[in-house]
């Protein structure tokens, strides 16, 4: 076993992040949010999803913590919780489109 090896509960928890981030819907709701939070409506707007799709999408998101929810009034605006998230999505993105990777061409699971 290496020094640097992830333990179970590490690899099952991480493994549930990955699995919500492989909807496509729900990290292109993540790549349209910033820190600033903004209405479900707006989200819709720069997505191209229905509101019902968002907001099915923005549950599961905020039950990971991947979303930060915030009340205003009869409304709920919704960013991302940590700058940092934003910066690993961008550097697995800047790291995918160097290496070409596809995906797992003809890979099924």
């Amino acid at each position: 076993m290496s020094i640097n090896a992830y333990d179970k509960n590490e690899i099952k928890s991480l493994s549930k992040v990955f699995k919500i981030l492989g909807e496509p819907n729900r990290l292109k709701i993540l790549t349209s949010l910033g820190l600033e939070c903004r209405p479900v409506s707006a989200i819709v707007a720069s997505t191209g999803l229905t509101q019902t799709n968002v907001s099915f999408h923005l549950r599961a998101l905020r039950e990971a913590g991947l979303v930060k929810p915030e009340k205003n009034g009869a409304f709920v605006f919704y960013c991302l919780p940590d700058p940092e998230l934003r910066e690993i999505i961008d550097r697995f993105r800047a790291w995918h489109n160097a290496t070409g990777y596809s995906g797992g061409r003809g890979i099924r699971y």
